[in-house]
């Protein structure tokens, strides 16, 4: 994964040095940011339960670079790990100056199975960081001059917006979650907005637009359509599409991702709790992207297999992300055939070395 060099040379001025704490650092798009991180001279705290992970990529970063990369197993709802976590490399009278809240449960459907347990780590998850980013890991002795980070940058997902029928999505949209999971994300939302108003922390939403790329599973039950797909693909069997297939999605390859991260987290911009559309600015339908992943698999023909609609599954979403532009500077970096086409030959390269497709 590339980013501009214009952008690169900006962000390393910001982080060489800088001490971060990544959330949920294990995962497939916390893997992507802590490459990015590191790249740029940052000193990484990475805090994982492993849950929905491995630390198979992270282990090779920590290898690579001992004395800039530590992680601690935990959850966000251990505060004693997190308390650590934001403590990183730091003394004990400073903490972590930045903080990628990244950790959470991501599927919708599993939330629809699940709600208890998505809101608890979503939502109270949530809370757990901006507590321990304005104390500093310590509640004993907060800094009553305000927070000891500096900023929280806390992933938030289109599924925020539910159903309403406006494209593109903006921001000043009235919120519509129709998933356990997306109301566990809007609150998140309001806790780092509340959290900017009373206690001076800066913070930042970014709502993710269905984000996808090299490394992302395909093995979970509840593994994402992109990942989902190119496994069938290539193992020869028919994609499946939950529904018509003819709900449209803004999908968002990891590098778009992580640069609005970077760019978030590094803005000389005030962020008070703002929530930004992070997404490529393009959609296509689902039965399009089987089309799509059908020709770069070289499967073309193959027919998808339909199954009946999932629960609060929604219908359409396509971001609007001039805010997003206006307040960090972010513009995607990576189109979607490009992303799709990457993605694919990373598939094709991992299967190929286990055996598979």
């Amino acid at each position: 994964m590339k980013l501009p060099t214009d952008k690169v040379n900006q962000l390393r001025a910001f982080y060489d040095g800088r001490s971060v704490c990544v959330t949920g650092g294990a995962g497939f798009i916390g893997g992507h940011l802590c490459d990015a991180l590191l790249s740029l001279g940052a000193t990484i705290s990475v805090i994982d339960d492993l849950s929905n992970s491995t630390l198979e990529h992270l282990s090779g970063l920590i290898e690579l670079e001992p004395e800039r990369v530590r992680f601690f197993h935990g959850s966000v709802l251990d505060d004693d790990a997190l308390a650590r976590a934001v403590k990183g490399f730091q003394t004990a009278s400073e903490c972590c100056k930045t903080v990628f809240h990244l950790a959470a449960l991501g599927s919708v459907p599993q939330s629809v199975r699940d709600p208890q347990r998505t809101w608890s780590v979503n939502a109270t998850g949530t809370l757990r960081v901006l507590e321990a980013a304005r104390t500093g890991g310590n509640p004993r002795s907060i800094n009553k001059s305000g927070a000891k980070a500096e900023r929280v940058v806390s992933i938030s997902s289109s599924s925020v917006f539910g159903n309403h029928p406006q494209m593109p999505k903006t921001e000043d949209q009235l919120l519509q979650p129709v998933s356990p999971y997306a109301a566990s994300k809007a609150a998140g939302e309001h806790l780092a907005a509340s959290y900017a108003a009373c206690y001076g922390i800066s913070t930042v939403s970014l709502r993710f637009f269905n984000v996808f790329g090299p490394r992302q599973s395909a093995e979970s039950t509840y593994a994402a359509v992109i990942p989902a797909m190119t496994k069938r693909l290539l193992d020869g069997e028919a994609p499946l599409i939950f529904g018509d297939g003819e709900q449209t999605r803004d999908f968002t390859f990891v590098s778009n991702a992580v640069l609005a991260m970077l760019m978030a987290g590094a803005t000389t911009n005030q962020l008070t709790g703002q929530a930004l559309n992070i997404g490529a600015g393009q959609r296509i339908s689902v039965n399009q992207l089987a089309t799509t992943l059908a020709k770069l698999c070289e499967r073309e023909g193959v027919r998808p297999i339909y199954e009946p609609e999932r629960a609060a599954d929604v219908k359409h979403s396509y971001a609007d992300t001039s805010l997003a532009r206006q307040l960090i500077g972010y513009e995607p970096v990576t189109s979607l055939e490009s992303g799709l086409a990457e993605t694919v030959e990373w598939f094709k390269r991992m299967m190929a070395g286990r055996g598979g497709g």
